[in-house]
């Protein structure tokens, strides 16, 4: 396989990366614009052009499409921002990859922020809802879903796109809420201040390893079905008051919980937990690291961090 990837430099991108080459593959590992760093390519999601370029000279099989601003907060401090890099540089994209005229496959890393909240018989969520995003983030990535969808109708591009719920996993960024509380942990453990910062603590999540979505990527890269939509998800959902309740308990460390106003979202969707059947059906992949691997892999990528900061 010869693998265009965008966004390689971030959290899930990297994990991608390294499953494409233990797999044997040729990876173009991209990164964006503002970045420099010597292990990727640089490319800028709305320089059709210079994507055009990159794909010619590269000529992959499949585009593994990462890249984006993906952070909810951010995309409610700067919606157009959030637009144009994840609609419309996906549209580019698409363009480009139009344009290459070798018709790779295009495998869009999308969000289950699509659906919303709903109501409580819509769950778990499954790929015939119609789309209700709550928040600018959601609704860059339906646009973009919608710009890839009208391209394989309209152009017969080769798209598959999979909607994948939360991940965690070591190397997360502190401002994503599991990374957060395993850091603030890491941070007490090595003799800080036992406060403990937290947001909402009832939301319910349905969380998988970054590991294994990266697993359920590749393989709908593989064998995903041309046009089609896949959730990439566990099938269940648990409360990140349980899960702060397990990173304790694997931290051993006494806290004190204080909730802090500028954790809360006013558009925070209290439930969010998929039906992956479609994905597990197509493609024979299921998630293989249990939550509580994931979490002590987190703590101990924090405390690693945590001992060298000081």
């Amino acid at each position: 396989m010869r693998a265009f990837v965008t966004g390689a430099s971030g959290f899930v991108g990297r994990y991608l990366v390294e499953a494409l080459q233990r797999r044997g593959a040729q990876v173009a590992a991209c990164c964006g614009p503002h970045e420099s760093d010597e292990r990727y390519l640089t490319v800028d999601l709305n320089d059709a052009k210079a994507l055009h370029e990159a794909l010619a000279a590269f000529r992959p099989d499949v585009v593994f499409h990462l890249a984006a601003q993906t952070f909810v907060p951010e995309a409610l401090r700067a919606p157009i921002e959030t637009y144009r890099t994840n609609a419309l540089g996906t549209a580019c994209l698409a363009q480009a990859v139009r344009a290459s005229g070798d018709s790779p496959r295009v495998l869009f890393a999308s969000t289950a922020e699509v659906y919303g909240a709903r109501d409580p018989g819509e769950y778990p969520l499954h790929e015939r809802l119609d789309l209700r995003p709550a928040n600018p983030y959601g609704a860059s990535k339906a646009a973009a879903e919608a710009i890839l969808l009208a391209e394989s109708r309209s152009f017969g591009t080769d798209v598959v796109i999979a909607r994948a719920f939360n991940h965690i996993g070591p190397g997360q960024k502190e401002q994503f809420v599991v990374a957060s509380l395993a850091s603030q942990l890491a941070r007490i453990a090595a003799g800080g201040s036992p406060q403990l910062l937290v947001g909402n603590l009832a939301a319910a999540r349905d969380f998988l390893d970054v590991r294994d979505v990266v697993a359920a990527y590749v393989a709908l890269a593989l064998r995903g079905e041309r046009g089609e939509i896949y959730n990439v998800c566990g099938g269940s959902a648990v409360t990140i008051r349980d899960v702060l309740r397990e990173l304790i308990a694997i931290a051993r460390v006494p806290v004190e919980v204080r909730e802090d106003p500028q954790r809360l979202r006013n558009a925070d969707i209290p439930l969010s937990v998929g039906a992956s059947h479609k994905l597990r059906e197509r493609t024979g992949w299921a998630p293989e690291i249990p939550l509580v691997r994931s979490l002590r892999d987190v703590y101990d990528a924090a405390r690693n961090a945590a001992a060298v900061a000081t």
